[in-house]
């Protein structure tokens, strides 16, 4: 009897000291499970294969499946399916400070530029083919000496990135605005307003161009080419200044529906355009003056209204802080279909 029970005892000392499989069965809980997956390499493809086969003969727990699926879907970074893509945001700004630093970035640089060279390179930056008496130097002139040049095209870069975007961003909020219209108007005015829209968004392209161009092309090294960029550019401007100022006085007629910014918006846009277009008038009376009479002063005035021309394109263009006072922009992972499932109920304008 001793040695059965010696015998018995030894059986149930050498169980416990058994090392335990590492496959998956039905007998492993869920945290051995979780823990092999978090692992990763090869041993997450062995279990994860072996998890399929064990729910293809229905032994596998269907919970534990499932929370094992899910880990192991959240720690592998390979995805099959790309519509299967998880929503995440990347990035999260404040539209109206992204307007602001576009808006003010160039004028700040400007005064920079003229303060410099007005102290520092006064009878470089005064020099003109005339050889008479002025105060006031022009744009190009103090942006087209060193190292003002540098700093000018530096920042005018960092303007026009954003521009492009908020170009067309201006267009899907014009035609969302419209959509609200289609009941009000007939189809042919809604055509003529549609097309308005996009001759809006091709002015202001136009105009991110030349300003691009009268940059990079100075008066001192390309004086034909720069002059033409600088008529197409101001050409350009005045143009999608009244269209937009057209265009905003077809889509808000009645005027109940507008809050306090958006009449602020409208309000400075028409001032600026008359700004706009008295300095341009005395801008060309003025280069007419310099260029074929060379009168004292009056290549001062030109650049006093060239200035002035200046300031009131981009106080313009500053008013968007007012079309967009609480918009943000988003940089998110998803697919297309699932964004539009997001904002489904806002119904934006998406292009």
């Amino acid at each position: 009897m001793s040695e059965r029970r010696d015998s018995s005892v030894k059986r149930r000392v050498s169980n416990k000291s058994e090392p335990k499989s590492e496959s998956i069965n039905t007998s492993s809980d869920s945290s051995k499970a979780i823990a092999i997956v978090k692992s990763g390499g090869e041993e997450t493809e062995i279990h994860l294969r072996n998890i399929k086969s064990a729910i293809n003969q229905s032994i596998v727990d269907p919970l534990q499946v499932t929370r094992v699926t899910a880990v192991a879907t959240i720690s592998t970074p390979i995805v099959e399916n790309p519509n299967d893509v998880p929503l995440a945001i990347y990035y999260l700004v404040n539209f109206q400070h992204v307007c602001i630093f576009t808006a003010l970035l160039p004028l700040f640089t400007l005064f920079t530029c003229f303060v410099t060279a007005y102290v520092f390179q006064y009878d470089e930056v005064h020099e003109t083919h005339c050889r008479v008496y002025n105060i006031v130097p022009s744009i190009s002139a103090i942006t087209g000496v060193s190292p003002q040049r540098y700093f000018w095209r530096f920042s005018i870069a960092l303007h026009l990135g954003p521009r492009i975007p908020i170009a067309f961003i201006y267009k899907n909020y014009y035609r969302t605005m419209l959509q609200k219209m289609q009941t009000k108007m007939q189809s042919e005015r809604l055509a003529n307003i549609n097309s308005m829209i996009t001759m809006i968004l091709i002015l202001n392209c136009i105009e991110i161009a030349s300003l691009g161009g009268v940059t990079y092309i100075s008066n001192r090294e390309n004086y034909p080419i720069h002059e033409k960029i600088f008529i197409t550019f101001m050409i350009c401007s005045l143009c999608h200044m009244l269209a937009t100022i057209k265009l905003n006085g077809i889509l808000h007629e009645d005027h109940t529906e507008l809050s306090q910014t958006q009449r602020d918006s409208i309000k400075w846009k028409k001032i600026l355009f008359a700004m706009s277009i008295i300095s341009t008038v005395g801008l060309l009376i003025f280069f007419a003056k310099h260029r074929f009479y060379c009168h004292n002063l009056a290549f001062s005035w030109f650049a006093f209204f060239e200035y002035l021309i200046a300031i009131a394109n981009m106080l313009f263009h500053f008013t968007v802080i007012w079309d967009f006072p609480c918009q943000h922009m988003l940089v998110v992972q998803a697919t297309r279909t699932k964004v539009k499932e997001i904002f489904r109920n806002s119904s934006p304008k998406m292009d």
